[in-house]
């Protein structure tokens, strides 16, 4: 007997065995077993998700000689025959090669006789959006109105292309991607039956292949069987698929954030070496800095086995969330500029060194460093003639700022990151009130646990506990886990096994100043600094006065 390939050997045979789609299954079901069938099915959605698959367990359904339900019995004659694709009244048709008018008419000459064996005349058309705006007109009037003992199925991938006519005359049901824990679970389902061993991972690298299509996931299972000579390995299915293993993903942005030039450069020679799709590895390594900055910015969010939490945890705390936005945004465009690279190989390390160049330059300052000195300003204004004397250049003058994060190449060299050293020991340092801000400005925090440092109060230092206050409107911000960062980046910038106690005393907040209220009046002040130094500058004077103008004070901006 021939080899059966799986996605023929496995296609489901009742509702039961139907993996997901489980909004489609409760409406059929009930439809069936309640006697209240539609004459007219239409099924829409990707390829491989089951549109043929539910509509011969549909057919089989109304034509089992036990009675329509939903449990057909698969036992009887025409159970069988319709699961050997031989049911004489299920009429299934290609619309794709049979696109005529004259087609279609030929095939509704028919509907108007009664069925041969069964209970009803089932018509499957696959791909129906296939067929001609005359085809849709000659089956409009029978669809309107059709005889009591005929159905018709529709599968189609573009119900967009349906005109509106035919679409108001069916049940709609639109079939979803199938999800990768769904298919990866029913491969290995289907691999402990056929007792072949296999890998976890190999799966889960086949599932995401199979792009939310079951049909495809069996066929690359068929091809990582024969690959792997009998098993189904992880190195086997990535050597297939021209995939990256998630360790070497990691191997990569660890040499990013360490700045390790020539650990990029051999990890990208070892992804030429194994045969590796240089455009899929960029896809993958955009999927991990998906999954990095989803972990910072939403730290309370359930994570799967597969995004290697525990790695990603580690990651996220050596990498800021602008950061991995920036080589996010690297990563797209050369996946953009790829095929315009000399060679794939090239173009992808072109990407990382890109990555390595654009690193961004940390300025860490406290608030109480920055000088006096007014901000040089910008302001909108219409463009002065060349000869014009109003449009001599001024010498521009920069303030620092804290905690101020800037993205440049200075010679093509990579930034470099200017850190102050650490703070003394816990007990050589009296923290107090006024220090405060200034310590929470240099710890390495980002995102929610950056929130609640910038917005909590310092009340006292007893010993080993760090007494702070939170206004009850923000004890939001204070989560487990944003407390426990705040904790742990405290413990290495004193030097000191600490804890944080976290208060929502509103008077209590409000008679001790934090990072982000000093910040706010900071910002405030140099704002104002900014609106004097426009409106006392002699070159503006002489702008309004040449063009009759006038300052628009909410364009006035201070120049960082």
């Amino acid at each position: 007997m021939s080899y059966l390939v799986l996605a023929r050997k496995w296609r489901p045979k009742t509702f039961s065995e139907v993996v997901g789609q489980q909004h489609v299954l409760r409406a059929l079901i009930n439809g069936l077993d309640q006697d209240r069938l539609h004459h007219a099915f239409l099924f829409s959605g990707t390829r491989g998700v089951g549109k043929t698959t539910l509509s011969r367990i549909l057919a089989k359904s109304l034509n089992c000689e036990q009675g329509v339900s939903s449990t057909p019995c698969g036992e009887c004659q025409s159970c069988q025959e319709v699961d050997a694709g031989r049911f004489v009244d299920l009429i299934e048709v290609d619309a794709a090669s049979r696109t005529k008018v004259d087609d279609t008419r030929e095939l509704l000459d028919n509907v108007q006789y009664a069925p041969s064996r069964g209970r009803y005349k089932v018509y499957l058309i696959d791909e129906v959006h296939m067929l001609s705006t005359s085809s849709f007109n000659a089956l409009l009037k029978t669809l309107e109105e059709p005889p009591p003992h005929v159905k018709f199925l529709f599968a189609t991938t573009d119900p967009q292309k349906l005109p509106v006519t035919i679409l108001s005359r069916c049940l709609q049901f639109n079939l979803r991607r199938i999800e990768l824990e769904q298919i990866s679970d029913h491969l290995a389902m289907i691999l402990k039956q056929e007792e072949i061993t296999f890998e976890a991972n190999a799966l889960t690298a086949l599932a995401r292949a199979a792009d939310g299509s079951m049909r495809d996931a069996l066929s690359l299972l068929d091809q990582a069987i024969s690959f792997g000579a009998g098993t189904v390995t992880a190195e086997h299915v990535h050597q297939m698929l021209g995939t990256i293993e998630q360790q070497q993903l990691f191997h990569i942005l660890t040499a990013l954030i360490n700045q390790d030039g020539k650990t990029l450069l051999q990890q990208s020679q070892e992804l030429s070496v194994q045969g590796r799709d240089f455009n899929l590895v960029l896809n993958a390594l955009l999927a991990l800095l998906q999954r990095l900055a989803t972990l910072q910015l939403v730290p309370n969010l359930e994570v799967t086995d597969e995004d290697n939490s525990e790695q990603l945890s580690t990651l996220s705390s050596q990498i800021s969330p602008e950061s991995v936005q920036l080589l996010y945004q690297i990563a797209l465009h050369g996946k953009r500029d790829l095929p315009f690279a000399a060679d794939p190989k090239s173009g992808f390390d072109m990407t990382l060194l890109r990555m390595l160049s654009f690193q961004p330059k940390k300025i860490t300052t406290s608030i109480r460093d920055v000088d006096n000195t007014p901000p040089v300003t910008e302001v909108q204004q219409p463009s002065a003639p060349t000869s014009s004397p109003v449009s001599k250049s001024r010498p521009h003058v920069k303030a620092s700022e804290p905690e101020k994060e800037s993205y440049s190449i200075q010679d093509s060299a990579p930034a470099v990151i200017a850190e102050k050293p650490h703070a003394k020991p816990a007990q050589n340092i009296a923290l107090s009130a006024d220090s405060w801000t200034s310590t929470i400005a240099n710890l390495k925090l980002a995102a929610l646990s950056r929130q609640l440092a910038n917005n909590c109060a310092f009340i006292r230092f007893d010993d080993t506990k760090i007494y702070l206050s939170l206004a009850p409107e923000l004890a939001h911000l204070a989560t487990d886990k944003a407390k426990e960062r705040l904790e742990t980046a405290l413990k290495q910038h004193l030097n000191s096994n600490v804890s944080v106690v976290i208060e929502h005393n509103d008077a209590q907040h409000q008679s001790n100043q934090t990072l982000a209220t000093q910040q706010a009046e900071h910002q405030t002040s140099r704002q104002q600094q900014a609106v004097d130094s426009i409106h006392n500058d002699p070159t503006v004077d002489a702008i309004k006065h040449v063009f009759n103008g006038q300052v628009i004070e909410s364009t006035i901006k201070p120049i960082d």
